[in-house]
């Protein structure tokens, strides 16, 4: 496991941009301990910090999500071999996970994964597509990746690389019978489509317990719809900016 920073390099950010990174990141897992979808002291998230995606900020392992400082964060290396040996190893499945993502995709600058309530329930139906029957859910139209080859936890290189292949170029992975990973660009935007994408879940949950005929829109207005959402790039970016100012009024350690 790497402790230091390349920062001399090209690409890598200086201290206060790393201070920076550290604080969204701080400011996300606390962000879902209040939403309630954290599990236990399990679930990960991941930040990459250099030009190539292998260093990467992530969450020790068992520590409750509201409680996560920036300091907490480890730095980890995935090209480092020894580092489930280390005594303040990270949880293997985050290890398996994160590690093989950020070596294989390195678009996908931030990782994050949880068990939410509603996309767990969607993830363990026979049919685990996301139907557009309001914005929310269209936002997501063609744009969600659906993996229905679970064996199990995550504990082999190769079952990282699996998840990659499936993820691809896609933001979001629907990991069949286990949870949601969202994988983007910023801190900024995975949080934002992780909380858009569980609301998104709970009205599909919803709307199929009512056993009432969906009205589900055409797949052009799906689409317009979509795009529009990826047009609204300025929406994840207050998003943050205001989950970082509730936190510095009622939390402001986060930052440590």
């Amino acid at each position: 496991m790497s402790t230091a920073l390349k920062q001399a390099q090209p690409g890598y950010p200086d201290a206060c941009a790393l201070q920076e990174m550290r604080e969204d990141l701080a400011a996300c897992f606390r962000y879902f301990a209040r939403l309630g979808m954290h599990e236990s002291v399990a679930n990960h998230f991941s930040l990459a910090v250099s030009p190539d995606g292998r260093q990467f900020l992530m969450n020790p392992r068992g520590r409750h999500f509201s409680r996560i400082r920036a300091s907490d964060l480890q730095l980890i290396d995935a090209d480092d071999p020894t580092t489930m040996a280390r005594d303040n190893a990270p949880d293997p499945t985050a290890w398996y996970i994160h590690s093989r993502i950020h070596r294989l995709l390195p678009h996908a600058r931030c990782i994050l994964h949880l068990h939410p309530r509603y996309a767990t329930a969607l993830s363990a139906l026979a049919d685990s597509s996301m139907p557009p029957i309001d914005q929310n859910t269209m936002r997501f139209f063609n744009r969600v990746a659906i993996d229905d080859g679970f064996e199990g936890m995550g504990l082999s290189e190769d079952e990282g690389d699996r998840l990659a292949a499936q993820l691809g170029d896609k933001s979001v992975l629907m990991m069949g019978n286990h949870g949601v990973l969202i994988a983007a660009p910023t801190v900024a935007m995975a949080m934002d489509e992780m909380y858009y994408f569980e609301r998104a879940c709970e009205t599909v949950i919803l709307a199929y317990a009512s056993g009432r005929p969906l009205r589900i829109v055409p797949d052009k207005v799906a689409e317009t719809t979509a795009q529009q959402w990826a047009d609204y790039g300025q929406l994840a970016i207050d998003h943050l900016r205001e989950v970082r100012a509730i936190l510095d009024a009622q939390e402001p350690e986060y930052r440590n």
